[in-house]
């Protein structure tokens, strides 16, 4: 059988904290390897990105997105070794989400991960362990700077994907 890449979504997920600030959420991960990452998972069959997007928010945060804005960046990382749950499966071919949520206790999926926080940009590129990431919050977080700032953030519930 021929290593492929598993199709997934990463969530760049922010809310607005009670002073205005914009933070972000992030997920400690106990599956596979440890450290900080943002909500992430694979496409199942028959699921488009947006389905794909509002499931894994709700599997692994229990969150409500207010809305989606699909970012139009890609990329595909591979696996630091072979996934006995993940056979034939090399890495992920992934797109990138960003989410606006109402800043909210996170149920999260003790299977994958421990623990979460909200946190602003600085301290959450800090925690952040993978280029991949880092490079992602950095653009999320100018998106956020220079284009929902003027406009009070994402129209609720407005869903954009485009």
């Amino acid at each position: 059988m021929r290593n492929r890449y598993r199709k997934g979504v990463f969530l760049a997920v922010y809310a607005k904290s009670r002073t205005g600030k914009t933070e972000y959420l992030l997920l400690h991960r106990t599956l596979h390897w440890r450290g900080w990452e943002f909500p992430k998972g694979g496409i199942e069959k028959g699921e488009t990105n947006k389905t794909a997007v509002k499931r894994e928010l709700k599997e692994e945060t229990g969150l409500k997105p207010a809305g989606i804005i699909d970012m139009r960046i890609k990329g595909k990382f591979n696996y630091p070794r072979k996934l006995a749950d993940r056979p034939g499966i090399k890495g992920m071919e992934w797109r990138l989400f960003l989410i606006e949520t109402k800043k909210a206790k996170v149920r999260i999926d003790r299977l994958e991960h421990n623990n979460y926080k909200w946190l602003p940009f600085k301290e959450a590129y800090k925690k952040l362990k993978f280029a991949n990431k880092k490079r992602c919050l950095k653009i999320v977080d100018e998106y956020v700077k220079n284009h929902l700032s003027k406009t009070g953030g994402m129209n609720s519930p407005k869903i954009l994907l485009g």
